[in-house]
């Protein structure tokens, strides 16, 4: 098996790896409610900004393609304060951590218009894959995502982006039923082991749809545990983002 990356293909090793009541007739002043990780706070948004900056030289787009993505980073911040959509902490690389590391996506298949996004929880990747096929003919991406509250956020996402997209509230392994038409390449980030993604994938792989999916450092012990289950050819590409790994399956085929 080899990786490749920016310095091209060469082999991998397989080594895994409640507030105190005050006096009832004079109560204390009301300690200000802090909303999740201050999504919406404005000292967040000069760090916000510089983080942009740094993920538009990462993955670079056109003004139309930034335009989207503004309204959806400014959409995500005003409901991050009443649904968890990202892991706080991640709030200020934004841009760099979830967006940048969406975008890496389109170059490994440039090509392909039809996108189905697996768990799709915040919009990572779906809604930006989405934002970035605004304008392709014959674009759309499917974002299955099994959480009410966050389907709901990510038809709005769609809608104030206008990004061409449909959105199934459904268990992510009734996926098959809900998706109509071809699939180009689909994709899940931090939704379940390897093997299990190849599972949920699997159907849409068989009329041939190719696969990428985004891991973390763990990557190899996915592998391995994936291998015993399934006869698999991946292509590991090195994020651009951070320490992770996009996994490529063109086929994939149930062992036994």
């Amino acid at each position: 098996m080899k990786q490749r990356g920016p310095g091209g293909d060469r082999p991998l090793t397989r080594r895994p790896q409640s507030e105190g009541a005050a006096n009832r007739s004079e109560p204390g002043p009301t300690k200000p409610k802090i909303h999740k990780a201050a999504a919406n706070d404005q000292a967040l948004d000069s760090v916000i900004d510089a983080d942009k900056r740094e993920a538009l030289k990462l993955a670079p787009v056109s003004h139309e393609t930034e335009a989207r993505l503004d309204r959806y980073i400014a959409l995500l911040r005003e409901w991050q304060a009443k649904t968890n959509l990202v892991a706080p902490s991640t709030l200020p690389q934004l841009w760099t951590r979830h967006i940048a590391d969406s975008l890496q996506l389109v170059k490994l298949a440039p090509s392909a218009k039809r996108w189905a996004d697996l768990g799709s929880g915040g919009g990572f990747p779906g809604v930006v894959l989405a934002c970035a096929m605004a304008g392709t003919p014959g674009a759309s991406v499917h974002l299955v995502e099994r959480i009410a509250k966050k389907a709901a956020f990510l038809r709005e996402a769609l809608r104030v982006t206008t990004s061409p997209g449909v959105v199934h509230l459904a268990e992510i392994g009734d996926n098959v039923d809900r998706i109509t038409g071809p699939v180009d390449c689909v994709t899940a980030r931090a939704l379940a082991p390897l093997h299990q993604l190849i599972g949920f994938a699997e159907p849409l792989m068989r009329q041939g749809a190719k696969a990428l999916f985004l891991k973390g450092q763990d990557v190899e012990a996915e592998l391995t545990e994936a291998a015993k289950y399934w006869n698999i050819q991946p292509q590991l590409h090195k994020s651009r983002t951070g320490d992770g790994w996009i996994v490529e399956l063109m086929s994939v085929e149930r062992r036994g």
